[in-house]
């Protein structure tokens, strides 16, 4: 079963090591810290994960959560063990400060609109399964 968690969805991929979620509306310190958790969780399964992050319909975020021992520890973690970070649908802000990290960290991060959501699929190497019938799908733009 796919987490889901507040304003968080997980989106179930076809590649068992690319994790996918899409956030609606505001991410509170709660659904920061659960998403965290997950993510350890998978750190601690998975010597290397991509992962795809769909913001389109992100409103906003709690700063608390900066200060979340599981938050700070999957951040931390995801330096290490996330190979590929791909951000659909961010807001200006967010998508300069990917550039500039991208440079800096040992991620390969990268920003894509929403009219490039295929193209972000195709950076994380996998695709969306459609939960109803459990076949990868295309994904939408």
């Amino acid at each position: 079963m796919a987490f889901s968690f507040g304003p968080i969805q997980q989106i179930k991929t076809d590649v068992p090591t690319v994790y996918a979620f899409k956030v609606t509306g505001r991410m509170t310190d709660d659904a920061s810290e659960a998403l965290a958790k997950v993510m350890n969780i998978a750190f601690d399964q998975h010597k290397k994960v991509n992962l795809l992050l769909d913001l389109s319909g992100f409103t906003g975020s709690d700063w608390d959560s900066l200060f979340d021992d599981d938050v700070i520890e999957s951040r931390f973690r995801a330096l290490k063990h996330v190979s590929r970070y791909a951000v659909v649908g961010a807001p200006e802000r967010a998508n300069r400060m990917i550039g500039f990290l991208d440079k800096i960290i040992p991620v390969d991060a990268r920003a894509f609109s929403v009219s490039e959501t295929g193209d972000a699929w195709t950076f994380v190497g996998a695709r969306p399964v459609d939960e109803a019938t459990g076949a990868a799908a295309m994904p939408a733009a």
